[in-house]
């Protein structure tokens, strides 16, 4: 009787089924973080959001040399110019300028008129030099990444058209996105150590302290928004500075917003207090900050900064609201709110619809934060289907 024959590598495909997968060894020795990343990075609507975000925190880091403009200059005869155009190109040839404009007096309503004239062409540089500023506050520089040659770019160059008082648009929208974007992550940024320290001290401890804390977010989360914010803009003295204003704005902010996040640190302590490794770093003499902020909050620091990025519109939303009806940050002060506060005019809109273009960056920040926000949140939980 014959043996039956095995195919010589009957063995060996044997073997390679019974060993794991590159993929599933990767994944079985990754941390965390690793499966996080992995997990946002397949949001493909996330990542660009992630982009758009990092785009705009770069405005923030470079306002002063993407404006052109001084954004305080004011003259009142170029007051609401509608949009100047940037010509690339001139006889064949690359050449940026824009028309130089000519005003008249409109007969009917007495106001300057201006229009562009194409025969005079003012050429467009790159890099170019314009008003002083600091870079971080402490280097002088006047380098611009565009500018005229020729002229001052205050008198002859208005990409997004100007304001009532003549101010240029763009310029103004730089500064405004510097200050509305600082003044969301700072807010967040005090209300997450508000929210994480408070938090963790109602879920940890209990008891009175437990009972105080809840009941003063309940007491924060039943006064209207609006009436609440009325009464504090009324508290702050009108002979501050700007900057104090722009301070207590965003400490204002920062005391509303944190009893969101100090409710879902308070649950998560309550689940985790009773794990080993709380009560082992108990037994080892860690004091009860020790084992807030090395223990437990790191255990679920991803679900914290998934909640802490889907904060940051709000607050933004909140500045804007604020100084869109008065209640915050004023004039000379630049922010998002205070420039859409002009197109609270329906007539002025209607004149000049280029007041309304500060809400375009708001609505693209906001949705991008919380399309973000959405790819973090799925992503903190990279064991989940």
């Amino acid at each position: 009787m014959t043996e039956p024959t095995v195919r010589p590598g009957a063995v060996v495909d044997e073997e390679v089924a019974l060993l794991p997968s590159v993929a599933e060894e990767r994944i079985s020795v990754a941390t965390q973080w690793q499966l996080m990343w992995w997990r946002f990075k397949k949001h493909r609507l996330a990542m660009l959001s992630t982009v758009i975000v990092f785009l705009f925190y770069l405005v923030v880091v470079f306002a002063d040399f993407l404006a052109y403009s001084d954004p305080l200059a004011s003259e009142a005869q170029r007051s609401l110019l509608p949009p100047h155009r940037i010509h690339w190109f001139d006889e064949g040839r690359f050449a940026p300028h824009v028309y130089g404009l000519t005003g008249k007096r409109d007969p009917a309503t007495f106001k300057r008129v201006y229009t562009p004239d194409p025969e005079k062409k003012i050429p467009v540089r790159f890099f170019a030099r314009g008003f002083e500023y600091r870079v971080f506050g402490l280097i002088p520089m006047d380098r611009h990444l565009i500018g005229v040659e020729g002229a001052t770019a205050e008198e002859t160059l208005f990409l997004l058209g100007t304001d009532e008082q003549g101010r240029d648009l763009w310029s103004r929208l730089m500064y405004g996105t510097q200050t509305s974007l600082i003044i969301g992550l700072v807010g967040v940024s005090l209300s997450l150590i508000l929210g994480v320290f408070l938090g963790g001290i109602s879920g940890l401890y209990g008891g009175v302290l437990d009972t105080i804390i809840q009941r003063v977010i309940e007491i924060l989360r039943s006064i209207p928004t609006i009436p609440l914010w009325m009464g504090l803009a009324a508290a702050l003295p009108n002979d501050w500075t700007v900057i104090q204003i722009y301070f207590a704005i965003t400490i204002i902010i920062s005391l509303i917003g944190w009893t969101e996040l100090a409710r879902v640190v308070r649950g998560r302590f309550l689940s985790l207090r009773q794990e080993d490794f709380v009560m082992a770093a108990e037994l080892c003499g860690c004091g009860q900050m020790r084992i807030i902020f090395t223990h437990l909050v790191p255990s679920f620091l991803s679900h914290i900064i998934a909640a802490t990025t889907l904060a940051i519109p709000a607050m933004i939303i909140s500045e804007t609201s604020l100084s869109f009806l008065g209640l915050g940050l004023r004039p000379p002060a630049i922010s998002w709110g205070v420039l859409l506060q002009q197109a609270q005019n329906i007539q002025a809109l209607a004149i000049s619809p280029w007041l309304l273009i500060p809400s375009i960056p708001v609505t693209i920040v906001i949705l991008a934060f919380n399309f973000m926000g959405d790819g973090l949140r799925d992503a903190a939980d990279p064991y989940g289907q």
